[in-house]
């Protein structure tokens, strides 16, 4: 299946930037952020970007070469890139995994294997996988099928698939929405928890549906998570609900994202690839894209 090439690529690169402008907030001094945050001023360049970029990087070319999620060559895609940069703040979990795939051991045994064979709910597979939905964005269904199967490959948890099912139906939506009207926040968050797997993740996407209108994304941070514990529940509703305070305007919605401070790398990299399927990045400061990292060349 030939997907939208050119839409997923505009997802990618958006939620490259969205991770590089997320990670350059890890501030040392928490107050100076605050300070900083409440000034909109941009961190100094360069914004590096994190495993979420690495490993999005990795699903969108597989998707250009295959077409199709397949789970083996996918999984032994991300351990050849984790051992070509393995300081791209990966995970704890993810490095005994990738290492382990990398020297020959089969995904599934791995993946299952994780936190006494509950197998990882982190956010992972939620983090890179907005690329895939803008790519499969006519095809609900294949978007839910191509999620999981990416999700599998590094986590085996129920909650972890559900986040990556998530992060990937909105960005399809996103995607499927270029050029007509947004849909409000509840109706977006809705639709999508309406494809999601009974989880945590799926009543904390309803959650942040039934959320005020007026809440500010502090509030919504302290009811939904923002990445705190590095899990999909804690993550993605929370970026989700960030995504459709304002899905039509890429930066304004990294600013808010970053407001509820967590996994902020993780957080606005998810809001990154989810907008930028609907809007690409052309409304994207010239100052930003020069500040953040260059997605490499494609590689074999």
């Amino acid at each position: 299946m030939n997907g939208g090439v050119g839409v997923a690529r505009d997802s990618l690169e958006g939620l490259v930037l969205g991770d590089a402008f997320g990670q350059s907030w890890f501030v040392r001094d928490a107050e100076a952020g605050e300070r900083w945050l409440a000034g909109r001023v941009l961190r100094p360049g360069p914004w590096k970007w994190t495993d979420d970029g690495a490993m999005a990087i990795v699903l969108y070319e597989h998707l250009v070469r295959y077409g199709e999620v397949r789970e083996d060559a996918l999984a032994a895609g991300f351990a050849a890139e984790y051992a070509r940069d393995p300081y791209r703040q990966y995970g704890a979990s993810m490095h005994e995994v990738l290492e382990r795939i990398g020297a020959g051991e089969g995904w599934r045994a791995v993946t299952a294997e994780q936190f006494d064979g509950q197998g990882s709910w982190g956010n992972g597979a939620a983090m890179r996988v907005a690329p895939l939905g803008a790519w499969f964005r006519t095809d609900l269904a294949m978007v839910v099928d191509q999620a999981r199967r990416s999700a599998l490959a590094t986590h085996a948890h129920p909650e972890a698939v559900a986040g990556a099912v998530a992060v990937a139906v909105a960005a399809a939506l996103a995607a499927a929405g270029r050029g007509g009207p947004a849909p409000s926040r509840p109706e977006f968050l809705r639709e999508v928890a309406a494809r999601v797997a009974p989880s945590e993740v799926r009543t904390l996407l309803l959650e942040a549906a039934a959320l005020p209108a007026g809440t500010t994304v502090r509030k919504a941070a302290d009811r939904l998570g923002s990445g705190w514990r590095i899990s999909a529940p804690d993550t993605v509703p929370f970026a989700l609900w960030c995504a459709a305070l304002s899905p039509d305007d890429l930066p304004e919605a990294l600013w808010r994202t970053v407001e509820g401070w967590g996994d902020r790398d993780t957080t606005c990299a998810i809001v990154g690839g989810v907008i930028a399927a609907r809007t690409s990045l052309s409304a994207v400061p010239a100052q930003w894209r020069a500040h953040t990292e260059a997605i490499p060349a494609r590689r074999p």
